[in-house]
């Protein structure tokens, strides 16, 4: 029966243009799924929460979630470490990360001030630090040249869709018993089941197998690292890619519940619209993933990461254009969303499959973890950032989303440079 079904799989007509994907990735973005569910009650209702209905002023908030990065640097520094090490490994840094992830959600649902809010931030910050690198390090290991950025897309895939589910299970969730604690319970609990999945589905990678001679001394390896020009540019200009995605997780939201206003009204969406947008923002980044990740595998990194400004750009004058327009103002809304999704699926596979290439195979944990400093440095800009435009009258929160748009010219020209680099 099951070799029936798999051969009937292999002859369906998705099998012919996606490639032969590992085993151990599909067991992996099952886990990563069932845990972002989860992730997705809280990731656009936890601004709400701490502003609307705690009372804290969205700079407070957007430094407590900017501290997390703090942690999270140091999580990215040790997790890539530990994860290239042969006693230790990718399993073990993603059991840690897990674990201290679910302590970090349940300090989140106790909180009831900002003490508390930083603490809780700074625990979620340390899982998520030491939870990258291994993560993308397990991802690369199971990956082949000819079909990388299409495993990478998977696992982005496996994530937008837990998230979509997440956010519409969380929007009816609120609507009925009005408490927004619950969702941290239910995050903690999608990470001790994420855990499950690792201990029980996870093995180590053909990385872990390289001999001892083969293995550099951590110091040296950090500093081989910071030492490849052609990497140091791509984290420039990631740095500008992971800020942009913050303002999605945090700015955003409170920008459509405070700012954004139904037409004829002077009230922001409700929470069962901010649900659905993002929903939609979700769904429209699953539906365009693959497709999109299969046309642009034809172009180079810096090509494919062009492309992905460029969405950026146009969906930072959408956002603009619906905080200032006189009408249609969810029409804008959406549109900018689904113009946000094409922006990530279009960088994330690429950028995943550029660090893997630029990486020595014993040195990808360190990579990947530098890599994840990025979106480290990224909250810690973008969260602060975005909290202090909300604090200010329409007109300053609405010219925030211009200077996005200068920026990406910024970023196509850093870009451009290392196009050449890489060229050499």
């Amino acid at each position: 029966m099951t070799f029936n079904l798999m051969k009937l799989a292999s002859q369906s007509p998705v099998s012919s243009w996606l490639p032969s994907i590992h085993p151990q990735v599909w067991i992996f973005a099952i886990g990563r799924f069932l845990s972002e569910v989860g992730t997705g009650f809280t990731l656009f209702y936890a601004p709400i929460f701490f502003v609307n209905q705690l009372g804290l002023s969205a700079t407070s908030v957007g430094v407590a979630f900017g501290s997390a990065s703090i942690s999270g640097i140091v999580g990215r520094i040790v997790g890539g470490s530990l994860a290239d090490s042969e006693h230790w490994g990718r399993r073990r840094t993603l059991l840690l990360a897990t674990a201290i992830s679910a302590i970090g959600s349940l300090v989140l649902a106790a909180t009831n001030n900002f003490t508390i809010l930083v603490i809780g931030s700074l625990i979620s910050g340390l899982g998520i630090g030491f939870y990258w690198p291994a993560a993308e390090a397990v991802v690369a290991d199971a990956s082949q040249i000819d079909n990388r950025r299409e495993t990478f897309a998977i696992a982005r895939l496996a994530d937008n869709l837990g998230l979509a589910i997440g956010i519409v299970l969380a929007g009816f969730l609120i609507a009925i018993i009005g408490s927004y604690r619950w969702l941290f319970v239910i995050d903690a609990i999608s990470f001790l089941v994420f855990f499950g999945v690792v201990y029980v589905g996870i093995s180590k990678t053909e990385q872990q197998q390289i001999k001892e001679s083969e293995k550099t001394e951590y110091i040296a390896s950090w500093i081989a690292v910071l030492s490849d020009r052609r990497f140091l540019v791509y984290i420039a200009v990631n740095i500008f890619f992971t800020i942009y995605i913050s303002q999605i997780h945090s700015t955003l939201p409170l920008y459509f519940k405070n700012f954004v206003f139904v037409e004829n009204t002077a009230k922001g969406f409700t929470e069962i619209t901010i649900s659905g947008l993002f929903a939609w923002h979700l769904m429209f980044a699953i539906i365009c993933q693959l497709p999109v990740t299969s046309l642009l595998k034809r172009c180079s990194h810096t090509l494919a990461l062009t492309v992905s400004a460029i969405f950026w750009a146009i969906g930072f004058g959408l956002i603009w254009v619906s905080g200032t327009a006189p009408s249609h103002h969810l029409v804008w809304v959406i549109l900018a969303l689904g113009v946000f999704a094409m922006a990530i699926v279009s960088y994330t596979p690429s950028a995943a499959s550029l660090v893997t290439e630029l990486a020595p195979e014993n040195q990808r944990g360190v990579y990947f973890s530098i890599n994840a400093l990025c979106w480290a440095v990224g909250s810690f800009i973008g969260h602060p950032l975005g909290g202090w435009a909300l604090d200010h009258p329409q007109i300053i929160t609405s010219s925030f989303w211009l200077g996005f748009i200068l920026s990406v010219a910024i970023a196509v020209a850093i870009l451009q440079y290392l196009n050449r680099i890489l060229a050499e």
